[in-house]
């Protein structure tokens, strides 16, 4: 890693589900000389329950009626990103992808990416943290509603799993979309910094320009902002993200250190913990499942999904035997 601060330019989903606007937005981040794009990549059916809630934010910027037929419409294919990457070549700028399920890790691997993002809401999903630490590639964390101890444990579970430990950064981040800029507590990055003794950054949903720039004057080793085409485009982080002549602007500004004053902690604000159970995923069954059959990750999964067992306790559930029938999709319970 360079020793300048590394910029993501977060394209996420404001492509809308639309290749030819994931294109514009690669040579839109080339243009602002951004390190690299990030994108994200996802199966609805394998991210989301049906019927699943919005979160509040997404209420206000998007019109559906529950999560899954959102994430249905904001969905690229593989192909598309195989398009993607080739115009990321092209335009000489790096490409970069979160995966949110087995399948979408698949993807990545044939992509041949070099970092492998894992977003705030998988911090606590086991499965998928060791199959990310079994790519052996360079890992950014984010840590979005976690606590100290959250992220100390994703990161022994990446390292058992395969990762080096010096090839893993750590984002602090607020996940309120936009998130109140006096609840951003910067000196978290300083903060995360002397307790893991690992590279920090700041993954940015405030509005502006200004808490990335103070980042920077804390040591952070790496940006993540959102950006879109246009603010007027319907989306869930359209009205959040920098606007073209800003994503510019941004990528020239974060170069410069500035001070700032925070808590010397980390923990999550109430605020964003609205989105915990939202975001988080729970042990569902993957097939249908008959009282006194052992649980394996053959038969169960995680998915976003109402009130049950955390994908946190996975060890806990795996090899025991079901106490009752489950249909698809269904909520374990022990």
């Amino acid at each position: 890693m360079k020793d300048k601060t590394l910029v993501i330019a977060e394209a996420g989903v404001n492509h809308n589900g639309k290749l030819a606007r994931a294109i514009k937005m690669v040579d839109l981040a080339a243009k602002a000389k951004a390190d690299y794009i990030k994108f994200q990549t996802f199966i609805p059916e394998n991210l989301s329950q049906k019927k699943m809630n919005l979160a509040k934010y997404q209420k206000v910027n998007c019109q559906f009626s529950d999560q899954l037929k959102m994430l249905k419409k904001y969905s690229l294919k593989y192909e598309d990103f195989k398009k993607i990457k080739a115009r990321c070549i092209k335009k000489k700028i790096k490409f970069m992808t979160s995966p949110f399920d087995e399948e979408s890790i698949k993807i990545i691997k044939k992509l041949k990416v070099e970092f492998v993002k894992i977003p705030s809401g998988e911090i606590t999903n086991v499965p998928l943290l060791r199959s990310i630490g079994n790519l052996k590639k360079k890992i950014i964390l984010s840590t979005g509603m976690s606590n100290l101890q959250e992220i100390k444990k994703a990161i022994e579970i990446l390292v058992k799993s395969g990762a080096k430990k010096n090839n893993i950064s750590v984002l602090h981040c607020n996940t309120q979309y936009p998130a109140d800029s006096s609840k951003l507590n910067l000196m978290s990055i300083k903060y995360l910094k002397d307790k893991l003794k690992m590279k920090i950054g700041f993954s940015d949903h405030s509005l502006g320009i200004g808490a990335s720039i103070i980042a920077v004057s804390f040591g952070a080793s790496i940006l993540e902002k959102h950006f879109t085409l246009s603010k007027k485009l319907k989306g869930p982080d359209h009205s959040a993200s920098l606007s073209p002549k800003e994503l510019i602007e941004y990528v020239k500004a974060v170069r410069i250190f500035k001070k700032s004053i925070g808590n010397y902690e980390k923990k999550p604000y109430k605020q964003e913990l609205i989105n915990l159970n939202i975001v988080r995923k729970q042990i569902v069954a993957k097939e249908r499942i008959f009282k006194g059959q052992t649980f394996t990750p053959k038969n169960i999964t995680t998915k976003r999904a109402k009130q049950g067992i955390p994908a946190s306790k996975w060890d806990q559930v795996i090899g025991k035997k079901s106490k009752f029938n489950f249909d698809f999709d269904q909520n374990i319970k022990i």
